[in-house]
């Protein structure tokens, strides 16, 4: 069998309870680019409809989805479904299943104050240091207005993790 070879990455879905405000947060605060305007999706025998009936089986009824990307290309699917229930606990990293996502900002202490302005909440007190005193690479988890987890990173993955950062 041949190596694999490393695969882009294409696109997440991200579901929250208003598509509107989602689309209005990530261009604003994120600058993230509408590609395709909120719109409704029906349960029915359209080929988009029998499409979503394979994804999610029976009865999902309708949901809305806009589509966005990111500055580097990424798509961006956010979903607002009818059914849609917020946890009490929004963070069961213990779980499996994906349970964050991060953006890079080299003004990191910026964005973070955007993201707090704009109804999201930090996570952790103060950004943290990889390498305190030596490398000016930092991170903070925190959360987007719709309790979606967000991480901000200062610089890239591959500049943090190539320097061994713990």
């Amino acid at each position: 069998m041949a190596n694999a070879y490393p695969r882009t990455f294409s696109h997440i879905g991200i579901s929250v309870p208003d598509v509107e405000a989602a689309v209005k947060f990530y261009t604003e605060v994120l600058g993230w680019y509408l590609i395709m305007e909120p719109t409704e999706i029906v349960e029915d025998e359209s080929p988009i409809g029998e499409m979503c009936t394979d994804v999610f089986g029976a009865n999902w009824q309708k949901f809305r989805i806009a589509h966005m990307a990111t500055g580097d290309r990424i798509g961006v699917e956010l979903f607002e479904f009818v059914n849609h229930e917020t946890p009490d606990n929004n963070f069961e990293y213990w779980k499996t299943g994906v349970f964050h996502f991060c953006v890079q900002d080299p003004n990191l202490e910026e964005l973070v104050e955007k993201i707090v302005a704009a109804g999201g909440k930090k996570r952790m007190a103060e950004p943290r240091y990889y390498y305190p005193g030596e490398k000016p690479y930092r991170m903070i988890y925190m959360e987007d207005p719709f309790g979606n987890i967000l991480e901000v990173y200062s610089h890239s993955y591959e500049l943090t993790y190539s320097a061994g950062a713990y």
